[in-house]
């Protein structure tokens, strides 16, 4: 089979022939139509994630397919379709996963959209309903909105009966979050963004705030809140991690929640928010956003894209060329 492997942090993954691999008991093998690519697989290619496989490793950690073959029993049989997230193998053609882990994908979600949603759709859920308990009426300022936990937290929030207010970067992008119902779009490039969005809440401040960005929107954000509100810690894309300043938490009666799950801990509620996502897909109230579909040879592009923000949604890689 054809898998990327990264055989040096200080090098880019390279393109090379491997072979099979085999699931242990409680294990499937699973024939990967489609990736789905993450902020952490550009961080985890370069040794800079907080898991670290050893070398040489396939990186990837979201996948849909068919199950191949399965050892030791179970739930799941071949021909089945499923999706589910993986420690790291998921670029290649055949991808191993742990039986528990996988999620049965119905007919109707194309494999490339099912592809997307074992990471961002639980860590937006899990965020907003078993860490904020998001309230029906309460306004939600959700950063990097046009990007994979910004669209999916954008339309669970909506879906509550929640006001969202969406921060992107570029008109393109804040359009992309207008269609999926955001209330008020802000460019978080402007000066002023703090600013509108204190106008835009009458001056109250936001209820909760989905922020994968950290940084220094992550510092401004901390101005944004409302009394009692919840300050969600769900990545530092920007590179750098903040140092919230503990006197406004408190004159605000505010919290702020890091947001972090794990299928040996949390697979219980990881089943809840997919069960419920799920549900959202069939009656068409939630939509996968996949913003660009990539070539298996295209991944080096796909994750520069990725890297300088260059698209909207969530990007898969097809490694067989046609979900």
């Amino acid at each position: 089979m054809k898998s990327w492997i990264v055989r040096d942090v200080t090098q880019p993954p390279e393109l090379m022939e491997m072979p099979l691999p085999h699931p242990k008991p409680g294990q499937v093998l699973v024939r990967v139509a489609a990736a789905g690519l993450n902020f952490s697989d550009v961080l985890m290619t370069r040794g800079a994630y907080q898991i670290r496989p050893p070398l040489p490793f396939t990186p990837g950690q979201e996948i849909s397919g068919i199950v191949e073959s399965v050892s030791g029993g179970g739930a799941f049989s071949p021909g089945d379709r499923v999706a589910t997230k993986v420690m790291w193998g998921g670029f290649a053609q055949f991808a191993v996963a742990e039986a528990s882990w996988l999620v049965r994908v119905p007919e109707e979600v194309p494999l490339a959209e099912a592809a997307v949603l074992p990471v961002v759709w639980p860590t937006a859920w899990i965020a907003l309903f078993a860490r904020a308990r998001l309230q029906a009426g309460e306004t939600v300022l959700v950063h990097a909105a046009a990007g994979g936990v910004g669209l999916a937290a954008t339309q669970l929030a909506i879906r509550a009966g929640a006001r969202v207010i969406a921060t992107a970067g570029g008109q393109d992008k804040l359009a992309h979050c207008r269609e999926r119902g955001a209330s008020v779009c802000i460019d978080y490039r402007e000066d002023d963004w703090v600013e509108q969005v204190m106008q835009a809440t009458g001056g109250k401040g936001v209820d909760v705030v989905i922020d994968p960005v950290g940084g220094d929107i992550t510092d401004r954000s901390v101005k944004c809140l409302a009394h009692g509100a919840r300050l969600c810690l769900v990545g530092f894309s920007s590179g750098r991690i903040p140092e919230i300043r503990a006197n406004r938490l408190l004159l605000k009666s505010a919290s702020a929640l890091g947001i972090y799950w794990s299928h040996e801990r949390d697979l219980p509620l990881i089943g809840q928010a997919l069960d419920d996502v799920l549900a959202g897909f069939r009656h068409q109230q939630l939509h996968a956003d996949v913003g660009g579909r990539y070539a298996f040879s295209e991944l080096p592009r796909a994750l520069a894209d990725l890297q300088e923000r260059r698209t909207f949604g969530k990007l898969v890689l097809l490694p067989d060329g046609n979900s």
